[in-house]
């Protein structure tokens, strides 16, 4: 599965991320690379910069490097000529290039948000470029070349695209809000590179080489790895070449040209769910074909949104390994990126489905996206970079559908992290506070936090807790702000009581899939305090991927737990809590 490649080259090429209107990265070298017959000399001209690269290898690689260039809002052209073959890209620009990648919530179209129509009417941005490399394009091998169908969805024109009210509303809504506002503050070109795949899991967005490097994660890659080897091609076709000759067969019945006919079913393009290695749930087969593919483009930094697949009530909840991952996958990006540190931005598992109320709070509070998103968090902190990298909230944007409509505040919360930490922009407003002590006091947790975390409207009863005692059951609590005399040290203690636990040992905050929860960093709307538990509860007795009866001992632990939950929900209405 490792080392896929192209053919020898019989003909002149670059590599597919290169295109007409791109963004390259300021400051930092420029590569450009493709593929010409074997011992071809190849010229590569771009803006006043030129170099000779010789075709190598039995493949015909050729690289060249110019030096880094400062922003530029005029566009280059770059030639790339090898023999009588020419390559023209013409409009390209320097400027910042950042990746949005993760699964479908990143994906989700600026079109079916909420303020779509104000956000694409102010879209006539000139100097800001997008290219989306399409879902399908994951593969079980390392791919090192993009090919058009990979590219920009259904569109013919394959090149980068300058965006417009139109080019917009069709842009991931995170990817084009976050975009949108760097340029417009930074006044200088940016592009936007969408390469979220629906339905993706963690493991598929890890790259490959880093399994290697965690017991757990290496023993999961063994595990497709044989699955792939003892695959069964032919009885996976079976299906679809079935259907494929009953259509052709119709469709020649009604005198369609053999030139129209659907193509036969091939292994390279049997859908990918159906192909161990090749699936979006599988080890590194997204950044395979998706991220990885284009690395040697020196980029600017990297957002991601995710979570959704890793949390469903069933065996593809792993915190533990998604926390590991997470922390493979960063430190993958930065070595395939040349950049150790690479800005990344982790933003939390959306809310979905039914919020959390004072009426099921216990109920909804065994919640596997909790436990996702403190893997998020804990597993982007073992980076152990503050400087370069953020975890970003995203609980509080509550709409009970798997897509939820509230992208524009994620994508905004994304452009005031970079301004002021990567761009240095003092003045924007962003900031994030961390739990420092959890202490029992007197039938209580007094909880002690390094910044101040308030409801923004300075006023409402603080919500989302719950408390437990060594029985490990979580119930509904109240929380209080201790009051101080130094203004300093206001709203950053706050004691945690429940008449049901007399004796508690651990709180949880904002602790479910929609979950209540109305802190927020110095009391502002857009810096909701992370979720957060001072217990160390497994949600399941963890099972592996590869254990087979995982399902049911996964299914069985889970049915007690959800009993356990009603119960408490039950005991604290009879008791009137």
């Amino acid at each position: 599965m490792l080392g896929q490649g192209l053919f020898a080259a019989d003909m002149l090429k670059t590599h597919g991320i290169f295109r007409s209107n791109m963004v390259l990265q300021r400051d930092k070298p420029i590569t450009i690379w493709g593929w010409a017959p074997a011992g071809s000399e190849v010229k590569i001209s771009f803006g006043k910069q030129s170099a000779i690269a010789k075709a190598g290898g039995e493949k015909g690689r050729w690289q060249v490097t110019f030096e880094s260039q400062p922003a530029n809002s005029q566009g280059q052209e770059l030639l790339v000529k090898a023999g009588e073959e020419v390559i023209r890209m013409e409009n390209i620009l320097i400027g910042d290039v950042w990746v949005m990648n993760g699964q479908s919530n990143m994906a989700f179209a600026l079109k079916a948000v909420y303020q779509n129509a104000l956000e694409s009417a102010q879209a006539h941005l000139p100097l800001m470029r997008h290219i989306r490399i399409n879902s399908y394009a994951e593969s079980e091998h390392v791919e090192t070349d993009l090919e058009e169908k990979d590219l920009n969805g259904n569109d013919p024109d394959k090149n980068w695209k300058v965006v417009t009210p139109e080019v917009a509303l069709d842009m991931g809504a995170i990817g084009y809000v976050f975009g949108s506002r760097l340029h417009r503050a930074l006044q200088i070109p940016i592009g936007i590179i969408d390469n979220s795949r629906g339905g993706a899991s963690l493991e598929s967005l890890v790259p490959r080489h880093k399994f290697k490097e965690h017991p757990m994660a290496a023993e999961y890659l063994a595990w497709v790895d044989k699955r792939y080897a003892e695959f069964d091609w032919d009885e996976a076709l079976k299906k679809p070449l079935e259907k494929w000759e009953k259509t052709v067969a119709d469709q020649r019945k009604k005198g369609v040209a053999e030139d129209n006919l659907p193509p036969k079913p091939t292994r390279e393009t049997l859908r990918s769910w159906n192909v161990p290695g090749r699936s979006p749930s599988d080890a590194a087969s997204c950044y395979n074909g998706m991220f990885g593919v284009f690395k040697g483009l020196n980029i600017k930094g990297v957002a991601f949104h995710q979570g959704f697949n890793n949390a469903m009530m069933n065996t593809s909840c792993k915190p533990k390994l998604y926390r590991i991952l997470m922390k493979l996958m960063v430190d993958g990006w930065r070595e395939d990126f040349n950049d150790p540190q690479l800005p990344v931005a982790i933003i939390g598992l959306c809310a979905g489905g039914k919020a959390q109320t004072r009426l099921n709070f216990e109920e909804l509070g065994f919640s596997t996206a909790a436990y996702i998103r403190e893997s998020q968090r804990l597993g982007l902190a073992d980076a152990k970079d503050v400087t370069n990298t953020a975890f970003i909230p995203s609980y509080d944007q509550k709409i009970p559908q798997l897509h939820t409509k509230k992208k524009k505040e994620l994508g905004l919360r994304s452009a005031r992290w970079a301004l002021k930490t990567i761009y240095g922009m003092d003045d924007v407003v962003w900031d994030t506070a961390k739990l420092v002590s959890a202490t029992p006091e007197d039938g209580k947790i007094l909880l002690t936090f390094d910044k101040p975390v308030l409801p923004d409207d300075f006023g409402s009863e603080l919500e989302g807790f719950s408390l437990a005692d060594k029985s490990g059951v979580h119930y509904l609590a109240h929380a209080e702000h201790v009051q101080v005399r130094d203004k300093k040290e206001r709203n950053k203690q706050i004691l945690v009581f429940s008449p049901l636990v007399k004796e508690p040992v651990s709180v949880r905050y904002a602790w479910a899939r929609a979950p209540m929860g109305n802190l927020k960093v110095d009391g502002v709307p857009w810096q909701p305090l992370h979720s957060f538990r001072t217990d160390a509860i497994d949600f399941t007795p963890e099972v592996a991927h590869q254990d087979p009866d995982g399902k049911t001992k996964n299914s069985e632990a889970i049915k007690a737990l959800k009993a356990q939950a009603a119960e408490a929900l039950k005991a604290r209405n009879e008791q009137g809590g």
